[in-house]
């Protein structure tokens, strides 16, 4: 999974050089991805003041961050397809924080909706998916280690940006808190500046050549010449265009199951987050250390991530990554309901230690299973599409929660719902995963052709050298009838390619103990 190199054909990820700059510029987006959804948090309480609205009118704004981050997958997918990965993250970087800086002059709460969820959450949805796209072409051995410590971004910046909201809002309140803020998302654009386009040649250390700076990588078709000017190239352009979103993804059992699991999580998985601060307001405690609360989050989060990629990337263990997985899952659920009852702020603040190792631990493998479920090839299709699911729990989840406090008065009801939902998603992804490992699809149980058979097709090929002088002859006198048998054989060779390489759900043993697909 590289950029083409001089052959055209993808070059060695290389686990480091400037693969460390990309994981730097990997660790900012996701750090304001995620954590910018639950900071904003911090100023509900003066919204609800000065706009006159209840909890659950003020937790659509970061409902509808989260569901624009989620539901703009597939439109991000192709859009880096067609455009590649760095211009799409520049522009994404000004949509977010243009969202913010209008935001601070808006008026009522549906400007808000289309400022600051909208537009924000559009510009950080280009920013996010890019920038996870480039890490896995620049990391393979290392990969889950490099996951673990993206994912890190998260819990850093959640744990300062909650305490700094609050020191923005007590000094220039909302509005300029917002747009503050909003100065801060352009540093997405400096980087979407570092993801250069991977070369698979010589200089695949060292970034891309001038042609490759030029033209920005197209990751699902990396293997490919394209024939400018000519009706073949035309053809294959055609072709490619009609893969710009690969929807074959939900012939693969191991991602249909995973899509359903992600569904049901992310019913609960952020509800706790988005109303501890105002949960911990409403039991009395100051609001300085209700904001703390989430940097107890982080700091646990910070820690928990990088341990758990790097655990993950044991020969051990990836191959079963799947299951360690779903067991952070159940450790999330069980937190919960343990801790529904928490009222002081010893108990929260232990509530949220267990919880920001939990949550931790789901973040730095969500991507990494995802990964080793669907291959290399497939995946910016796959994760589009997975985000477009969860956009629609997350229009579920955190306002039905704000919805159920504004009628029940009572958050404990609200804790019990999120852990089992996200029980719920833990015992059917362990669950489906047992069965659909003990029942591999065929091809991963097809034996590869025999040695001898390949090098007669070799030798055949070595000894006959007419078709290729006779393909050049006829492209000279008749490009228009050899192009489309080209093109056709190019486009059977790379499905071939993607049949072979698909793994089952958390990568068969065999490819995962190697470190790759």
């Amino acid at each position: 999974m590289g950029a083409g190199g001089p052959s055209g054909r993808p070059g060695p990820a290389p686990d480091g050089g400037w693969g460390w700059a990309v994981l730097l510029g990997c660790f900012v987006v996701t750090g304001f991805s995620y954590a910018f959804p639950k900071a904003v948090s911090v100023y509900f309480k003066a919204l609800m003041r000065d706009f006159g609205v209840g909890y659950s009118d003020t937790a659509w704004i970061s409902s509808i961050m989260l569901a624009m981050l989620y539901g703009t997958g597939p439109l991000s997918s192709i859009l880096v397809n067609q455009f590649g990965c760095r211009p799409v993250m520049l522009c994404g970087g000004l949509l977010a924080s243009s969202g913010m800086i209008l935001a601070s002059f808006t008026t009522s709460l549906v400007e808000l909706y289309l400022t600051a969820g909208v537009l924000t959450g559009l510009g950080m949805a280009l920013n996010f998916q890019p920038s996870l796209i480039m890490l896995g072409l620049y990391f393979d051995r290392r990969r889950p280690l490099a996951n673990g410590l993206a994912a890190a971004g998260s819990p850093v910046f959640l744990s300062a940006l909650s305490p700094l909201g609050q020191v923005l809002l007590e000094h220039f309140g909302w509005r300029g808190g917002f747009l503050l803020m909003g100065g801060l998302l352009l540093n997405c654009c400096t980087c979407g500046a570092v993801m250069r386009p991977l070369s698979g040649g010589p200089g695949a250390r060292g970034g891309a050549g001038p042609e490759e700076e030029a033209r920005e990588m197209l990751p699902l078709e990396q293997g490919k010449k394209t024939a400018v000017g000519s009706v073949g190239g035309q053809q294959r352009r055609r072709r490619r265009k009609k893969r710009l979103l690969d929807f074959s993804v939900f012939t693969d059992r191991g991602f249909v199951v995973y899509t359903i699991a992600k569904f049901i999580l992310v019913l609960g998985l952020f509800v706790p987050t988005i109303m501890l601060v105002n949960y911990a307001k409403d039991a009395g405690v100051p609001d300085t250390d209700a904001a703390f609360l989430l940097s107890v989050i982080g700091f646990v989060d910070i820690v928990a991530r990088p341990a758990c990629g790097a655990l993950a990337g044991l020969a051990r263990v990836r191959p079963h990554v799947t299951y360690l997985f779903s067991l952070a899952m159940l450790a999330n659920g069980l937190t919960d309901l343990c801790s529904a009852r928490a009222r002081s702020y010893g108990a929260l603040v232990g509530f949220c230690v267990a919880f920001g190792l939990s949550y931790g631990m789901v973040g730095a493998l969500q991507f990494e299973v995802l990964m080793a479920t669907v291959g290399a090839q497939r995946f910016p299709s796959a994760i589009g599409l997975v985000l477009l699911v969860e956009a629609v729990a997350v229009l579920i989840g955190p306002p039905s929660a704000g919805r159920l406090v504004d009628t029940l008065k009572n958050y404990e009801i609200i804790f019990y719902l999120a852990g089992s939902e996200v029980l719920l998603s833990a015992l059917f992804l362990s669950t489906a995963t047992y069965c659909c490992l003990r029942k591999p699809r065929g091809p991963e149980l097809t034996p590869d052709p025999p040695t001898g058979a390949k090098d007669t097709e070799e030798a055949e090929y070595d000894s006959d050298p007419s078709p290729g002088a006779a393909a050049t002859a006829t492209t000279q006198h008749s490009e228009n009838h050899v192009a489309p048998d080209m093109g056709q054989a190019e486009e059977e060779e790379e499905e071939e390619g993607e049949e072979e390489g698909k793994p089952v759900l958390g990568g068969s043993a065999e490819t995962l103990s190697k470190g790759g697909f």
